[in-house]
């Protein structure tokens, strides 16, 4: 079958939208063959993105689109022929003699059977790729010249070529001057390659020619292969002289998708930039300037020298691009030599009034006001935290945010904290409160660290919680689309930083003190629920919030609702230990069985207190009323382990417990086995029906077996 290939060739694609582009591409051209009638497999479909081009190749696909045979039901025989014609006009039939009469049931009735012929693939992707393209959704578009298209830069040419032909036709676009004529760019198939190395035209007849031809004219169509190369030429530059390339995957997709043809060079550091902190220099050189840093080899320390990438070839080995992009960085690390040194002439202290300019949120106060809740919310906090100390802690919180007054923070947002962190160190705060200053913000994302030490864990976790209580608090939560202040990050981030470090704090106490805390700042108006409704909703939300950071363990969200649908658990620690031995449990026979058979106690007691408007789970079942030898076993049994149970529970021996509630499974079967529960005499189904409510109450201590799915 032949092979067709797309190329869309424009103006310079923004890096961060192209591998997002080559993926709705495949996606629209599966869709566009499904459509069309034909199967193909979804890896036959195979894109590529570079910063001047989206490439798809489809490896095989049919000459010809299957045959297709459709049938609609019409009107009963003898129909008015009002009916009739109706019929007739809606399938595009001249007369009823174009029809099949067949009988269904009793009647028979008029069928219209169209067979409608396979069309050749190469007129179907002549008719459909024109709206394929004009409906790519691109995050931000222009139009350019008189046209009325839009894309994400101008487009310039279109190859399309199926079987080794361009398939012919073009796409459209209609013109704003109505002088002029439209913007018309055909399917055809030439392409160019490098815009200063290889601009001459390439002819296209198949994919491997396609390649072949671009590499030869100086680009790399593959970013992984860009990358590949980046990575192995500047560790060819750097070896030598003992230093290997900073890890910095984000750069390195960046930088892969403004470059067509990688050309690596090394540059060197001025000495005396060297003293500025690390983290200044690389975001210096990696926000600004795209520049790779570099580490010794030895220690991991920064060296002076960075890693430029070029898109283009020079005749002098690249020393003119070099001196320049060295002149270049020499300008931004002086600019942020004259910060660094300005921000050190005032206390990090002195900085912290001046939070009282920035509006944290109009509801909530300044980023003073929140400082000040955090540092009240501390002591609280410390007496859950092991080795916390409050001072040190609430030392903490109050510089914690001073570093955004800073100039280095001003140019470099994504250093707050961090330059907090040198700030305190040069005032001679604490090593402990520099470094919480420092992790306050962590973790940021999922790949980041908790942090550790006492004083950091407490104040980020001060940091966290005020901002979930005060957003719940004026009701800005987030919606399903919606999270524009990151609380769902913020409540990952304390689900971690607990987790992680095994911290028995319970949230809902903590959470009512940080809206104590937060009470006096707030006017009447800002809060519409009750204080309780506020700590039901921000539980609520942790519970989901837990069932997504636990996912990746393996653990199940309906075990984790079972539990917390008991009420009163909100010590993370406790309940995901509970929900761990609880999906151990479950995972063998005698758990599997116990779920089988509570379910079925539980649907027969729900049905007859239903039907008898009483409750059969609040009393104990009369023992002088047990006939059966099955029912008193069961009874005995359930006496024993819903004590014993329940102590285990209470030293969260959860393991043990559960292992309690594995010598109810045999009772239990044999009690449906031989006792009839719905009795003729009433006092006898009575009794047995609060037998099975027994069973509820003793395995709903350990969890809402109700909850458990599956």
């Amino acid at each position: 079958m032949p092979e067709f290939l797309l190329e869309l060739f424009s103006e310079e694609i923004p890096a961060r939208m192209q591998a997002r582009a080559a993926e709705e591409l495949r996606t629209r051209l599966l869709d566009l063959a499904k459509d069309s009638g034909a199967t193909i497999p979804a890896d036959s479909v195979h894109c590529y993105a570079t910063p001047r081009r989206i490439t798809a190749v489809i490896d095989e696909l049919p000459a010809q689109q299957p045959a297709k045979s459709t049938e609609r039901k019409g009107p009963r025989v003898g129909a008015p022929e009002q009916a009739v014609q109706g019929f007739l006009a809606s399938t595009g039939l001249a007369s009823l003699d174009a029809c099949e009469i067949r009988t269904v049931g009793n009647a028979e009735f008029y069928f219209a059977v169209q067979h409608i012929p396979g069309r050749a693939t190469v007129d179907v992707l002549r008719e459909k790729l024109p709206e394929l393209i004009r409906s790519f959704p691109w995050p931000k578009s222009m139009r350019w010249g008189h046209g009325v298209a839009r894309w994400v830069r101008p487009l310039h040419r279109i190859v399309a070529v199926f079987g080794g032909e361009a398939i012919g036709g073009g796409i459209g676009f209609g013109s704003s001057d109505p002088r002029k004529s439209e913007v018309f760019i055909p399917f055809a198939s030439v392409t160019e390659g490098h815009r200063f190395l290889a601009p001459a035209p390439i002819i296209v007849e198949n994919f491997a020619g396609y390649r072949a031809a671009l590499l030869a004219a100086k680009v790399v169509l593959d970013a992984g292969e860009r990358k590949a190369k980046i990575l192995a030429d500047a560790e060819a530059l750097v070896a030598p002289l003992g230093l290997r390339l900073k890890s910095d995957p984000g750069l390195l997709d960046e930088v892969a998708g403004l470059i067509e043809w990688p050309v690596v060079r090394i540059g060197a550091i001025k000495p005396e930039f060297m003293e500025l902190p690390p983290e200044v220099l690389t975001t210096s050189m990696r926000t600004h300037q795209k520049y790779f840093a570099c580490e010794q080899a030895s220690d991991g320390g920064l060296a002076p020298y960075f890693i430029v990438v070029g898109n283009n070839e020079t005749s002098d080995g690249g020393k003119q691009m070099i001196a320049g992009n060295e002149k270049v960085l020499r300008a931004r690390l002086s600019d942020a030599q004259f910060f660094w040194d300005q921000d050190r002439e005032t206390t990090l202290e002195s900085r912290v009034a001046k939070l009282v300019e920035r509006i944290f949120h109009a509801k909530l106060g300044t980023v003073h006001d929140k400082v000040q809740r955090m540092a009240a919310l501390t002591p609280a906090l410390c007496t859950h935290v092991p080795g916390a100390d409050a001072a040190l802690a609430q030392r903490a919180v109050l510089l914690a945010k001073a570093d955004l007054s800073s100039a280095m923070v001003g140019e470099f947002p994504e250093l707050q904290g961090v330059m907090g962190r040198y700030l305190a160190r040069h005032d001679g705060e604490a090593d402990a409160v520099a470094e919480a200053i420092a992790r306050h913000y962590a973790p940021v994302g999922a790949s980041d660290d908790v942090p550790t030490e006492p004083t950091a864990i407490v104040a980020a976790l001060a940091d966290k919680i005020d901002t979930l209580a005060g957003f719940f608090a004026i009701a800005e939560k987030p919606t399903g689309s919606k999270d524009p202040y990151a609380l769902r990050r913020a409540a990952l981030g304390i689900i971690r930083i607990i987790l992680e470090n095994g911290l028995r704090l319970p949230l809902r106490d903590v959470f009512a003190e940080a809206l104590a805390v937060l009470g006096p700042q707030l006017t009447s108006q800002s809060i519409s629920t009750s204080r309780e409704t506020i700590l039901d909703e921000l539980l609520e939300f942790f519970a989901d919030r837990l069932k997504v950071a636990l996912r990746e363990q393996g653990i199940r969200h309906d075990l984790i609702s079972a539990v917390f649908a008991l009420g009163g658990e909100d010590d993370l620690v406790r309940l995901v230990a509970r929900t761990r031995a609880l999906q151990g449990f479950l995972a063998s026979d005698d758990g599997a069985n116990l779920l089988t058979a509570y379910r079925r106690a539980f649907k027969i007691v729900q049905i007859e207190e239903k039907k008898d408007g009483a409750s059969y789970t609040a009393t104990p079942p009369d023992a002088d009323a047990l006939e059966l030898p099955q029912e008193r076993t069961l009874v005995d049994r359930l006496a024993v382990v819903a004590p014993a149970s329940a102590e285990l529970l209470a030293a969260e021996d959860f393991a043990a417990a559960m292992a309690s509630l594995a010598t109810v499974r045999q009772p239990v079967d044999d009690f449906f086995e031989n006792v009839t529960v719905n009795a003729d005499q009433p006092a006898l189904r009575v009794n047995r029906l609060r037998i099975l409510g027994q069973i509820w109450r003793t395995l709903n201590r350990v969890a809402d077996f109700s909850k458990i799915e599956g």
